[in-house]
């Protein structure tokens, strides 16, 4: 007898999970291209297909779904991080580098600048940011210690050096946001990054 192959429909946690993605896709499109402010949830919900209801059904407000896109967002530049840190050579001081340049690099992108460092701090706040970022800390501060161990560079404390370079990077990459010439600002604080790197390195 021939076999008969039955359609399988969505199961309500697929359907929930595709909702959510279109909901996040057309939300981070229009922040990206208007700004926080500027885009409304009617917008996300034409740009997605969907109804007001679906995206209550998920999200209770603008502010909750913005959240949701920066997380992506934060994930999404720790993974390329990690990317670099990892091809570069492994544990070393080069690598950390590696590591904080392909950060810098990827923040000349206008819709990163636009969700992550110019709206972001006004969607969410300094406490909330720093919460959601406290990944992106600890893969800096692994590296430190790393590197510290391996010898790398001298013996330091791996807390207060790694919360030196990661604020430092932080407020590098929004000099690059605002200045008017972005691609000059970048290589220049890229030449300076490199240059503390190479004076901790020889300073072991």
């Amino acid at each position: 007898m021939p076999t008969t192959r039955t359609r399988t429909r969505p199961t309500q946690r697929e359907r929930s999970d595709s909702t959510i993605e279109e909901l996040l896709r057309a939300a981070r499109a229009l922040f990206a291209e208007r700004g926080y402010n500027a885009t409304s949830l009617d917008a996300v919900v034409e740009a997605a297909h969907l109804t007001k209801g679906a995206l209550y059904h998920h999200f209770s407000g603008k502010q909750h779904l913005f959240r949701a896109v920066y997380e992506r967002e934060q994930a999404r530049l720790s993974h390329i991080v990690a990317e670099a840190y990892l091809d570069a050579q492994p544990d070393s001081w080069e690598a950390v580098f590696v590591g904080a340049k392909a950060f810098l690099v990827e923040v000349l992108a206008p819709d990163v600048q636009r969700i992550n460092l110019l709206d972001a701090p006004g969607a969410l706040g300094t406490e909330e940011m720093r919460e959601i970022n406290s990944g992106c800390m600890k893969m800096m501060e692994e590296g430190v210690r790393r590197a510290t161990e391996s010898g790398a560079i001298a013996p330091h404390s791996v807390t207060a050096l790694t919360h030196l370079l990661y604020g430092g990077l932080c407020e590098t990459a929004m000099a690059v946001a605002r200045a008017e010439d972005q691609q000059q600002a970048l290589d220049a604080g890229i030449t300076e990054l490199r240059g503390l790197f190479d004076a901790l390195a020889a300073a072991r």
